[in-house]
């Protein structure tokens, strides 16, 4: 309980920092948050004082006193008001993102857990029977496959999957004569549209997990106790998964964790090159139309989402390997 609580502390007060400078990094830039809209408008023609105040009121700028705007903005984050977007107007921020989350989650969340078993799984087989195929076969195609960047390998996939082979849609998440709604047709429709992008972000990374576990594996593998565990006659499968794995998983459950709580950033490049109307997507678009509001909501979004699987995986460090508790 002692840990739980020290985990929970230390928790709540890093997500009061990141909320804090969430607040200030925005306020510290040159300008207030309207000027770019202004200086679209301006394109067109001088922006009088008037035009300028009511543009400032529809986007919410924040007037008062800094301690007042603190205390409002914490308010807001409270209730996950983050405003209105400036390139979407009249949209709200909360509203885009609540779209955007659900693809990016699907997509990349369940890919990255699945790269992550499966990676973990192989480094497992490949360790136990190292110096055969089963070890030099995945441990090489990982090793070829985490070289290429995210981007060239989307790129790789879009032209022969996509335009030459036509096995799987080019861009967007669904296509636009189907209907949204829980039918079959629809559901089906959207795994081919994120087809070519989770394979994408599953190639490039399926390599790091084998090749991480693989060597965690075999050092482990070592040990004493695994000898002792040999010569009492244990199975292989139970030496392997209940004892080894056990131990040695704990570096990648780290980079697990790191991997899922960037799960929604999204992949961006990924998103791009395809199309993929996720956070990643969002976020790019955001950055282009110097959107504060909506950076500052995604950037908060990214960070909280870290905080958490970081927290997440403290706790269960402290399950699988109780020296860490002391």
């Amino acid at each position: 309980m002692k840990y739980l609580l020290q985990k929970l502390g230390l928790f709540v007060l890093t997500l009061w920092a990141a909320i804090t400078l969430n607040f200030f990094l925005p306020r510290l830039m040159p300008g207030s948050p309207a000027d770019a809209a202004i200086a679209k408008l301006s394109q067109n023609g001088p922006v009088s004082d008037a035009t300028r105040a009511a543009i400032e009121a529809q986007l919410g700028v924040p007037t008062g006193s800094m301690w007042d705007q603190y205390v409002t903005y914490l308010g807001q984050v409270a209730r996950l008001d983050f405003g209105v977007s400036y390139t979407f107007y009249p949209q709200s921020v909360a509203s885009m993102v609540s779209t955007a989350l659900p693809y990016t989650i699907v997509l990349v969340g369940v890919v990255t857990v699945l790269a992550f078993v499966l990676g973990t799984l192989i480094g497992v087989a490949a360790a136990w029977r190292r110096g055969t195929w089963l070890d030099s076969l995945p441990t090489l195609t990982g090793s070829f496959l985490s070289t290429f960047p995210y981007f060239w390998t989307a790129l790789l996939l879009l032209f022969f999957l996509g335009y030459v082979l036509h096995w799987f849609p080019t861009t967007g998440a669904y296509s636009a004569t189907t209907t949204p709604g829980f039918t079959g047709e629809f559901i089906v429709d959207l795994i081919r549209h994120a087809a070519l992008p989770a394979l994408t972000i599953l190639l490039t990374s399926l390599g790091g997990w084998i090749i991480g576990m693989r060597n965690a594996m075999i050092n482990t593998l070592g040990d004493d106790y695994v000898t002792f565990a040999e010569a009492n006659g244990l199975r292989g499968r139970t030496i392997a998964l209940r004892y080894a794995a056990r131990n040695a998983i704990l570096p990648n459950l780290t980079g697990f964790g790191l991997t899922l709580g960037g799960v929604v950033g999204g992949s961006i490049l990924v998103e791009q090159v395809f199309g993929y109307p996720g956070i990643g997507y969002l976020l790019f678009n955001a950055v282009i139309g110097q959107d504060y509001p909506l950076m500052q909501a995604l950037f908060l979004m990214i960070t909280v989402s870290v905080l958490i699987a970081n927290f997440l995986v403290d706790i269960l460090y402290g399950v699988l390997d109780p020296r860490t508790r002391r």
